[in-house]
């Protein structure tokens, strides 16, 4: 879907000038999708206010005009101290916009960036907020964070509850511009991609995530390509660890890591039959694009809200483990039984399963 798409659909853009943040990773701005297709279906410019990690992710999303990037201390993973000259230049830079849609996780707030888009003169501001926002918001969304509900669900009610409601015929789901890059250079030295007629024609075995505590075995994942093609696939790995996709692939398998941009590796998975990978951005990536997903899933958080979005998965992982809602980056139970107990057997089943 094209941004000119939606703003067709969408009437004369009489909102101006919109923002929408959401300040984290690459998967949590894809989730952000369809309450953007809202947005944007009724302003003049969206402008999306993402982090370091979240930018690349943000550029692919339809509806998206302008990206801007901004390092949240009361966000990032690895947060920065706070200083004057960057809140400065941030206020600086958000001038001129005239509503903003604060999207934010379950554990998060909103508070300390809508202090900051009052300074920079923003008029309408709506999020959620179950502390008292004050004068910080026109727009307070009240949310029962004891209900595990979609991420990308619970963002678009934000967007709607701030008066904009999705353009019709938006099924919802995650969606990322087209055309994407052609990947012959990449795919082709290794299967020959490049035709249409070859999607699904082999499987991506994506082992890295952000977090630890989302990690399966580096040499599960080694068996587990083995495995996949003895079951007849052909197997790309991806990622950006190049020593740890490299031992991943071994002998068996097309080896791509570092070898594409976000992009690329949008392409790369749409062109797949599945995709095997934990919770991170290539899971959400997938569901953006149409593939299947076997999800390798720590219960560190919900799946109801972070599982692959509106596309077939099969979730591997015990849901119960003790580590459940802990919300850890690094696995707090000896052993990492939540996700170390999944077979490679069990993940070439649900391949089969998933491509059957």
């Amino acid at each position: 879907m094209s941004d000119r798409t939606l703003r067709a659909a969408g009437g004369p853009g009489g909102r101006g000038r919109v923002l929408v943040a959401r300040l984290d990773d690459a998967g949590d701005v894809l989730l952000a999708g369809p309450a953007v297709r809202a947005v944007a279906a009724h302003a003049a410019e969206v402008v999306f206010l993402a982090g370091p990690n979240g930018r690349a992710a943000a550029e692919l999303l339809p509806g998206v005009d302008r990206v801007l990037t901004w390092r949240a201390p009361w966000i990032d993973h690895t947060p920065p101290p706070v200083g004057r000259e960057q809140v400065d230049d941030l206020v600086a830079r958000l001038r001129g916009i005239d509503e903003a849609v604060i999207l934010t996780s379950f554990h998060q707030s909103a508070l300390p960036l809508a202090l900051l888009l009052r300074l920079a003169g923003v008029a309408r501001i709506a999020a959620i907020s179950n502390d008292y926002p004050g004068s910080l918001l026109d727009v307070r969304h009240r949310w029962d964070e004891s209900v595990d509900v979609p991420e990308a669900e619970r963002m678009l009610a934000v967007a709607r509850a701030a008066g904009f409601p999705p353009p019709a015929g938006d099924d919802g789901k995650l969606a990322v511009q087209h055309p994407l890059p052609d990947i012959t250079a990449i795919t082709g030295h290794f299967f020959g991609v490049g035709a249409e007629a070859d999607k699904g024609s082999y499987v991506v075995v994506h082992p890295g995530t952000s977090a630890p505590a989302r990690n399966w075995p580096a040499e599960r994942h080694r068996q587990a390509v083995r495995e996949l093609t003895e079951d007849g696939h052909r197997v790309a790995v991806t990622g950006t660890e190049r020593d740890l996709t490299a031992y991943v692939a071994g002998d068996d398998a097309a080896d791509l890591g570092g070898a594409t941009t976000l992009a690329e590796l949008a392409a790369v998975i749409e062109r797949a039959s599945v995709l095997v990978a934990g919770n991170t951005g290539p899971a959400h990536l997938a569901a953006a694009v149409g593939t299947p997903v076997v999800s390798l899933f720590a219960p560190v958080v919900p799946a109801a809200r972070w599982a692959p979005y509106g596309v077939a998965t099969v979730l591997l992982g015990d849901q119960q483990a003790p580590c459940r809602d802990s919300r850890a980056r690094t696995c707090p139970v000896p052993g990492h039984p939540c996700l170390s107990q999944v077979t490679s057997e069990q993940v070439v089943k649900a391949v089969r399963e998933l491509t059957q």
